[in-house]
């Protein structure tokens, strides 16, 4: 496993439709591992694989019960309302955003071998997923907050 560099706004490639994984392979456990790694490294709750430079649609999150990947995911069922929560990004540092996200969505994906699952997903869970398939077609918080602001000097000592 590596640490691997985070890409920061504005590269393209975050505004870049992630490409579909067809190959679950080596290279994709590499990359799932990586990212793993890279998230916890920065203190993140979740990273998609843009944001790691590779254009391939991965994600990876852990919001306290374990990490979760996910490959091709796509949100098939949702509803709520969640905007209590502010929210950040690791490629976005410095900068918080008032996002409305559904509060529960059912999630359809791929484990690292290929293989059909689907989760369900709420409050936090749900805004980070919600967060990471964003950035797999090239959409970024800022694009979509209420209200962006800068991160106040208390929540940059946490």
């Amino acid at each position: 496993m590596a640490i691997r560099t985070i890409v920061k706004h504005p590269d393209p490639i975050l505004r870049e439709k992630a490409a579909v994984v067809t190959k679950f392979n080596a290279n994709l456990h590499k990359l799932l591992d990586d990212m793993a790694e890279t998230m916890y490294d920065a203190d993140g709750v979740g990273l998609a694989a843009p944001q790691v430079g590779v254009s391939k649609r991965v994600i990876v999150m852990d919001c306290g019960d374990g990490l979760i990947e996910v490959v091709n995911p796509e949100i098939i069922a949702f509803e709520g309302e969640q905007f209590d929560y502010p929210e950040g990004c690791l490629s976005i540092p410095g900068l918080r955003g008032d996002v409305r996200r559904h509060k529960w969505i059912k999630l359809r994906g791929q484990d690292r071998y290929g293989n059909v699952f689907e989760m369900e997903a709420d409050d936090l869970l749900s805004r980070c997923a919600q967060h990471e398939i964003d950035h797999l077609n090239g959409v970024l918080f800022i694009d979509i907050a209420d209200r962006v602001y800068p991160i106040s000097k208390e929540e940059e000592g946490e």
